[in-house]
């Protein structure tokens, strides 16, 4: 029985700007959910989203505030005893908010795998793989910075796989300075991240010019609006077009799968609204002959490491993985870090997620938090009393 629910909101900066179609980051606000059980028990989840309102619907502050005023007055009231109950019963009493939904999960089953002493993947499914290649973003915005950033992930064995975000720049200027990174790098996979900024009639221009300059992959070039469109440049082109923010949930990337309408999907535990839906969604896209990538959040560790749980259990994923959220930030929130070697990140073995969090950092940060929002506050109260 669940004793207590905990929300917090942890801001940690990053260690450099992180550059995107739709927003600037210099920090990434982790929503984690602390959850604690009558028999002593605590499992840890997270509901992290990019950019706050500018990607996505859900904000952290908005994931808080639903999760403390609606979800968990619900599960302590309730009383699920399992983890499909607590879900069941949030899915029927809550629409959407597949965010806070993961995070809720996660915790859940964080707890179930340390009751069991299993980890989380064994009650996915089981795991097929113990290591994830991890892909490398590249969104500094200056070529020459990109460029050698690359190298020097590639001399130190942690990346060989780069990601460009793009899209916010004239389309000219994002080709010259993708093409320039593969040409310094030619014998390493290079992909772009177009995050919808492109028209349908830019992107059949724009990715002819990155298929003939050897690109791998183009991330979700047209709005996620345009399923139709997503398709007409899938049959085109050669390069393989993956959806992302388009797969939102199992019944959403059921219609993309029966359509056809991408090479790839890349699948968020987050935005599928749970871990469950997202090895779901990866179950669907193998029947409908679609591959598949991990995608990120830009979680922390938390989310990183429910993340490799569900990836690992997958049986094809020619696409690797994405998770190196926790390197971007400058704190690790573990008392112990994820294991990032050899071009990849060991998945956990120990039961639940398999991690240790450090209670007092993570606290600290949530408390430092709470007092700038305050003063915040404070701030605009008196600036609007002089008014």
């Amino acid at each position: 029985m669940i004793r207590s629910i905990t929300t917090l909101l942890v801001p940690i900066p990053t260690i450099r700007e992180h550059k995107l179609a739709c927003t600037v980051m210099r920090e990434q606000t982790l929503v984690l959910v602390h959850i604690q059980t009558a028999d002593g028990f605590e499992g840890w989840g997270e509901a992290t989203t990019i950019g706050g309102l500018n990607y996505a619907e859900e904000s952290p502050h908005s994931i808080k505030t639903n999760i403390d005023t609606y979800f968990t007055p619900l599960l302590l009231k309730e009383a699920p005893t399992s983890t499909a109950k607590a879900m069941q019963l949030l899915n029927q009493h809550i629409s959407g908010n597949r965010f806070a939904k993961c995070a809720i999960e996660t915790a859940l089953l964080d707890i179930e795998g340390k009751r069991l002493g299993i980890p989380i993947s064994e009650l996915l499914g089981g795991r097929v793989r113990d290591e994830l290649e991890v892909a490398w973003t590249l969104a500094s915005g200056d070529t020459a910075k990109d460029i050698s950033e690359a190298k020097q992930m590639i001399a130190q064995k942690k990346h060989r796989i780069f990601k460009l975000k793009i899209g916010s720049n004239p389309i000219d200027e994002d080709i010259a300075h993708v093409l320039a990174i593969k040409q310094a790098i030619p014998e390493y996979r290079v992909t772009v991240d177009v995050n919808q900024a492109w028209t349908e009639l830019e992107a059949m221009s724009a990715i002819k010019r990155l298929q003939d300059g050897g690109i791998d992959l183009i991330e979700q070039p047209i709005s996620m609006r345009n399923q139709a469109g997503l398709k007409r440049l899938k049959e085109y082109f050669e390069v393989a077009i993956m959806a992302d923010e388009i797969v939102q949930d199992p019944q959403n990337a059921f219609r993309l799968a029966a359509d056809h309408c991408a090479d790839v999907f890349a699948v968020k535990i987050n935005q599928a609204g749970g871990l469950k839906a997202a090895c779901l969604i990866g179950q669907m896209a193998k029947l409908a002959g679609i591959e598949l990538y991990g995608g990120t959040m830009l979680e922390g560790p938390i989310g990183t490491a429910a993340s490799a749980h569900v990836f690992s259990t997958y049986s094809s994923l020619n696409f690797d993985t994405e998770l190196f959220g926790p390197l971007l930030l400058t704190d690790d929130i573990l008392t112990r870090p994820l294991e990032y070697h050899n071009y990849g990140l060991t998945v956990p073995t120990a039961p639940g997620l398999g991690i240790e969090v450090d209670k007092d950092k993570i606290y600290h940060y949530a408390e430092r938090s709470l007092l700038s929002a305050a003063a915040a506050s404070r701030q605009q109260y008196f600036a609007t009393e002089k008014t």
